[in-house]
């Protein structure tokens, strides 16, 4: 009688690759921190690809009102109503990169300009956040900060509107 082959064990190079669920749930809360659409790596002959679709809804708030001093001009930090062209609004302020945008120097602190603040060419209006980078963004010209149409952390693509200054 004879006895069949048994199989050899598979050595490590033999044994299908499989995925690392941990590594794929660390890379989708990557995404979220940082607020990427995309991220895709490679290891141990491996292609890990995670992404995710945005839908950028604009955010419904009942606005408080707060008292203006006397001869202040009504403004708002509210993004421009739909179908307004403020991109070509000779104010605007956009943003040179992708990134993340932040009003202040550090969490808990003033921001660097407010609706009604006068600013001088070169004055830093915010940061904008990109590969753990921050970038200042001066102002172009010296006004006053007529609308802010950006929230602290609110992530900014290349050449979105960020502020007008009149």
């Amino acid at each position: 009688m004879k006895s069949k082959p048994s199989a050899a064990p598979m050595t490590d190079k033999q044994k299908p690759a499989s995925f690392d669920a941990e590594m794929i749930r660390s890379l989708a809360e990557l995404l979220i921190e940082t607020g990427l659409t995309e991220i895709e790596i490679e290891q141990d002959k491996l292609r890990f690809r995670v992404a995710r679709n945005l839908t950028i809804t604009a955010p419904v708030t009942a606005a408080a009102v707060a008292p203006q001093p006397h001869g202040a001009a009504a403004a708002t930090t509210l993004p421009p109503a739909a179908g307004s062209n403020i991109e070509n609004h000779p104010g605007v302020v956009t943003s040179p990169m992708v990134g993340t945008a932040y009003r202040a120097p550090e969490p808990g602190a003033p921001p660097f300009v407010e609706v009604g603040t006068q600013v001088k060419e070169g004055q830093t209006l915010l940061i904008v956040e990109a590969m753990k980078t921050m970038n200042h963004i001066p102002a172009p010209r010296a006004g006053t900060v007529k609308r802010i149409l950006v929230e602290n952390g609110q992530p900014v693509e290349y050449g979105e509107p960020l502020m007008i200054i009149e």
